[in-house]
């Protein structure tokens, strides 16, 4: 390598010696200025050291004592503005011959005695830049730098500089001239040495040109079938491998480091002060003075703020770990989506079926109920009814920690396109057919299979009604009453409600007090014009009809398998009280699809309206509902706290508003409905959710169509909010039961759109794909306070229970009042805009009555091309003016600057 750097030596040589020439012809100011710019350099290339601190300097802690004994005393000898101090190597010594190593310059000691000067620099450090309150200075050219930096260099001086200095020559071609270098390479080349051995292989004579005929065959079978060419060692050659020195420059830097740590022994040490007091009249002087009486008052009101947020707020609660133990759940705050927890799907009893109705098990955690319908219209179901007679129809209990088989399956006479379980019995399940039969189920006996994790325990087959089956299929439960087709509805029932618990309604719909403390009424829609109310309870007949000996033997004995709960009122079960809508400005009635109850959100029982000791149950714990009787209307009195009316959407996307207690004919003297008293045609299909918020009673979430609406009850303007219409249909609907301000909409592309009033209003907040078939039913369910589930229904049979994020199910702080003030603004916008509205309805009849021919006036005259052209003109230069005159406003443009208009 030496060689190498030789040969390359002539040309650094000329262009050192060019440089040299240059250099003489400068002028001796730039070479004074250099001169004092190397002082700088060093301490810059010191600096850059890997020890934290330059090379010439040794931080180091000076102690008061040592402060006192060399003058040092910090903020009195030494200060920021004046932090150096020059201390002679003789005191230094003799302080460590007789402090030895109590000395702080002890560590030091060889330092300092290899110094070549007579006095040391010391420099007060007051910003710890190298972590000691002092450095010391070990070279005497630092010492010179620090104490005459030199002076600074204009930047004029600098670009003269940099201009004479870096002067570009460009590279002129030299002959190459060589020093050996070559000789090195081609010694380390590689070179052949040996002979190559040739091999000629040819065939026999007279085998050429001949016919060559190739065939397959295994070469195991044959002996010499293939060559094999194996290595061995063959002892007539020994060849012996060339030995080279080859040499690396990399070679590892060794670097020896120190530290003034040192171990002692440790011991026990204590110190005693006292505090510094004032004295008594310099205490009585600063109390009384103007000074302390103004900073008392600026202070006191600041003081007492101090104080109340103190007791009201917690100030040593972590809000950080608060913070992190709640991002530790499944979905954290970042977490916006819905995550797919378990899926159903019973390919065997749901094939070419769809979901009609979702509900959660009111008391068992995890239950969730589907109603499987057909997937037909109404002529296709006519085409196959026979085939449909020998498919059964069910509904399915499923259990969230076994999604391979159903807890349970409920018979049914007919498709079930809507049911409820009961809120204050949870064991039994009323449920609205195709054929506008009410159909009511007791899975009192089955309670152990539900709260079973697998299978079915010896108990429950001991007090099931059903005989036991030995194979893994689930058990049937049979219904236990069905209401008189002759008196039921005429179509199929879409909706199902229970009455709270703590009122009851009469024949003609008068709400009376529940003393039986139980829901022993329910209300129905279908859309044959009606609405019905049911009572399970035994009732004396309407009319007094003879009974047959065959009837009377019938009523004997329940079929096997079918529980005696309601065996008093199957097959005779007929409505409590029919009721219809009525159109407001024709004759006709409404076809009711989905209703509303302001009451049906109340289901926890009143105690003061309770009476236990009226209460009748059995001796196993049920309720017996045969011997349970209706409130007399004598002695009951009426409560005029609960609202009857309700919300009803109708088929042909209708909302309407209207009360279920029967009115008198003045004519006929008849109890006849009531007619509504509001109708709203918002939705462009049949409304199929009607539903009030959970937290605000008040306003209703109707989807319907392509668009959904809010309505708020008392406002008969319309609605307070009206989505515009999307490019695909709802299907479904549900508020949120954690959030006021969220509800979920199902589409018919699969897609849940996730409304969050508070965020956006004009457009969902997110949108995420559930499923490739349309989304027909969604009802969320809240199974802890850190789990919350949504079941999403689809069109292909399959029940998708999805887990609500953080950010979904946790309401912001004051959401509920944030979401009441944005609905009472709406409110308010639409008192303003009815307000408006009237008013420019009166304006323009007055001014038709003072001018009459305005009232006949046609269509405006229509204006020529030329005459539209000028006014266009006209406009913009008026346009362009006041342009003009707000750029000068600002001060972006001049007053004499002239405006340009283009034709």
């Amino acid at each position: 390598m030496s060689t190498r750097d030789s040969s390359r030596s002539p040309s650094r040589a000329s262009r050192s010696s060019s440089r040299t020439s240059k250099s003489k012809d400068k002028k001796t100011g730039s070479a004074k200025r250099k001169a004092k710019h190397s002082a700088k350099k060093h301490e810059d290339s010191a600096a850059s050291t890997s020890s934290g601190h330059p090379e010439y300097i040794v931080p180091l802690v000076l102690t008061s004592k040592t402060q006192e004994i060399f003058s040092c005393r910090i903020d009195e000898d030494v200060t920021h503005e004046n932090p150096f101090k020059l201390l002679k190597k003789e005191e230094i010594l003799s302080d460590l011959k007789n402090r030895a190593a109590v000395s702080d310059f002890s560590p030091f000691k060889s330092i300092i005695t290899e110094y070549p000067g007579e006095e040391l620099l010391l420099v007060f450090d007051r910003d710890f830049t190298y972590g000691q309150n002092f450095y010391l200075v070990v070279t005497e050219e630092a010492k010179e730098s620090i104490l005459q930096p030199p002076e600074p260099v204009t930047d004029e001086e600098e670009k003269d500089d940099d201009s004479e200095d870096f002067t570009y020559m460009p590279p002129v071609p030299r002959p190459w001239i060589s020093l050996g270098s070559e000789l090195e390479v081609e010694e380390e080349m590689v070179k052949e040495s040996q002979t190559k051995i040739k091999f000629m292989i040819s065939r026999v004579h007279r085998e050429f040109g001949s016919h060559v005929a190739f065939s397959d065959y295994n070469a195991s079978d044959v002996k010499d079938g293939y060559m094999e060419c194996a290595p061995y060692q063959d002892k007539h050659f020994n060849i012996k491998p060339k030995e080279r020195d080859i040499g690396v420059q990399v070679v590892p830097l060794l670097q020896e480091h120190s530290t003034q740590t040192k171990w002692t022994y440790p011991r026990n040490a204590c110190t005693q002060y006292t505090p510094r007091e004032f004295t008594e009249e310099q205490k009585q002087e600063y109390l009384s003075s103007k000074s302390m009486k103004e900073f008392i008052n600026s202070v006191s009101l600041r003081l007492e703020l101090a104080l109340q947020q103190n007791e009201i707020v917690n100030a040593f609660v972590d809000d950080w770990k608060a913070l992190c133990d709640q991002e530790s759940t499944f979905g954290g705050k970042s977490d916006s989506h819905l995550k797919e927890y378990q899926s159903f799907t019973d390919h065997k009893l749901g094939k070419e079926k769809t979901i009609g109705c979702i509900s959660w098990h009111p008391t068992l955690h995890g239950l969730v109920a589907v109603s499987l319908t057909e997937r037909l219209s109404l002529e296709d179901r006519v085409n196959v009814s026979s085939k449909l007679i020998l498919t059964p129809s069910l509904i399915l209990i499923w259990n969230l920690n076994d999604p391979i088989r159903p807890q349970l399956m409920l018979e049914c006479p007919d498709d079930i396109y809507c049911f409820q379980f009961c809120p204050s019995d949870p064991n039994i399940i009323a449920g609205g057919c195709i054929n506008g039969q009410v159909v009511l189920w007791d899975i009192s006996a089955y309670y152990e299979l539900l709260t079973a994790k697998t299978g079915v325990t010896k108990n429950t087959a001991s007090k099931t009604t059903l005989e036991p089956k030995q194979s893994n299929d689930p058990q049937l439960a049979r219904y236990c009453a069905v209401s008189s087709i002759e008196h039921g509805h005429r179509q199929v029932i879409t909706d199902i409600h229970w009455l709270p618990d703590y009122y009851e309604i009469t024949r003609i719909g008068y709400p009376y007090e529940n003393k039986s403390g139980y829901c022993v009424q329910l209300v129905t829609c279908s859309p044959d014009c009606s609405v019905m109310f049911w009572d399970i309870r035994s009732h004396k007949p309407y009319t007094q009809i003879p009974i047959s000996k065959k009837q009377e033997e019938n009523q004997h004995e329940a079929p096997l398998g079918v529980p005696d709960t309601f065996k008093h009122i199957d097959l005779v079960w007929r409505p409590l009280l029919k009721t219809s809508i009525s159109k407001i400005e024709t004759g006709g009635e409404l076809s009711p699809i989905k209703i509303s109850l302001r009451e049906e959100h109340q289901h926890s029982r009143n105690p003061d309206k309770l009476q236990a000791q009226v209460k009748e149950e059995k001796s196993e714990g049920g309720i017996n509902y045969s011997s349970l009787r209706a409130t007399s209307a004598k002695n009951a009195k009426i409560l005029e706290d609960i609202n009857t009316t309700y919300f009803a959407g109708t088929e042909d996307g209708e909302l309407v508003y209207t009360d279920w207690k029967m009115e008198k004919d003045g004519d006929t003297g008849r109890l006849i409905s009531a007619k509504p008293s509001q109708r709203h045609v918002i939705h462009d299909g049949l409304v199929h959710t009607v539903q009030r918020s959970p937290f605000l009673k008040d306003f209703v979430l109707t989807v319907g169509g392509w668009n959904f609406a809010i309505w708020k009850e008392g406002v008969t303007a319309g609605p307070i909010l009206q989505s515009c219409c999307t490019p695909k249909r709802y299907t479904a609907a549900h508020w949120s039961l954690s959030r006021p301000g969220v509800f979920f909409i199902g589409k018919e592309d699969g897609n849940v759109d996730i409304w969050d009033l508070l965020e956006k209003t004009h457009e969902p907040s997110q949108t995420q794909n559930i499923s490739a078939a349309a989304i027909t039913y969604i009802k969320p369910w809240i199974m802890s306070a850190k789990q919350h589930f949504l079941a999403v229904a689809d069109d292909s049979g399959t029940l998708h229970v999805l887990e609500i994020p953080w950010t979904l199910r946790h309401p912001s702080s004051h959401e509920s009042s944030g979401v009441l003030h944005y609905f009472d603004r709406e409110v308010s916008h639409l008192e303003y805009y009815e307000q408006r509205k009237t008013l420019r309805a009166a304006e323009k009849r007055a001014m038709e009555k003072k001018d009459p021919r305005a009232k006949t006036e046609t269509t405006p005259t229509l204006k020529s091309k030329e005459q539209l052209e000028e006014e266009i003109s006209r406009e913009y230069t008026t346009y362009l003016a006041l342009e003009n005159s707000a750029l000068i406003g600002l001060g972006i443009k001049k007053e004499n600057e002239e405006v340009t208009v283009k034709s």
